[in-house]
């Protein structure tokens, strides 16, 4: 369904991009640890932890006495990685809570000639670990939860899109869900602003539920695609948002 894929091109866009993200990278850090010194947890689980790039690993180790990182797949550098530290564990889950086999099975018995019409009979699950996660991070993964799912629907289904819309909308809130359950950090984009070549600027929310208060937030802006790698006909700013749950 293009996982793998995916995580590989987000290594290569941060290569490529280093400039861009470099900033955003280190705003990342910076609020787990200041969330880590107000809440003081003894455990922390890393939801969408991928390469680690936004994750001050080292500081987080020497504040807290358990970390579990979760992906749906771990690249094998940073497997090696945590292999050497006693105190890190990984977990490869889906973090939608079986979203992604549910609609591979109910989508797989259609072709192209016969495509599924709704998503009435697809059931938005909560994702639920298999013990207590003493606090949670959400790592820039809110709004990335449901991309590769709705691309993959769009070749197997003749949804319409405000179906889609509220879709979205429903795996985002499941993840706000889990997470009010918990001591939380959150780190999330809520719009795209693009800039085309020709100076035109359109700005798409990628955010699509309500968001809690939080006991402090962030926001800044990342340079997600500052090159235009894009075929060098657009540019892509991400306005990000960081929550102390």
């Amino acid at each position: 369904m293009g996982y793998y894929n995916y995580q590989n091109g987000l290594i290569y866009r941060h290569l490529h991009q280093k400039d861009g993200w470099e900033s955003h990278l280190e705003r990342c850090r910076s609020f787990i640890i200041q969330t880590l010194d107000f809440h003081k947890p003894e455990k922390v689980t890393v939801l969408g932890s991928g390469w680690l790039l936004e994750l001050p690993l080292a500081e987080m180790i020497e504040k807290t006495g358990k970390i579990f990182l979760v992906d749906i797949v771990h690249p094998p550098e940073v497997i090696s990685q945590a292999g050497s530290l006693n105190n890190v564990e990984l977990a490869e889950q889906d973090i939608t809570g079986g979203l992604i086999e549910e609609i591979w099975h109910k989508t797989g018995k259609y072709s192209f000639f016969k495509k599924l019409q709704s998503l009435e009979n697809i059931t938005i699950p909560e994702y639920k670990p298999d013990n207590d996660p003493g606090m949670v991070i959400s790592l820039n993964i809110l709004t990335q939860l449901e991309s590769l799912l709705i691309d993959f629907l769009r070749k197997r289904t003749n949804i319409r899109e405000d179906e889609f819309f509220r879709f979205r909308s429903g795996i985002q809130g499941k993840h706000i869900d889990f997470l009010n359950k918990y001591q939380s950090v959150l780190i999330t984009d809520y719009a795209e602003v693009t800039t085309k070549r020709s100076g035109n600027i359109t700005t798409i929310p990628t955010l699509l539920t309500d968001l809690p208060p939080g006991q402090f937030s962030e926001k800044w802006t990342w340079n997600f695609d500052m090159a235009g790698s894009d075929y060098y006909n657009s540019r892509s700013l991400l306005e990000v948002i960081a929550l102390a749950l």
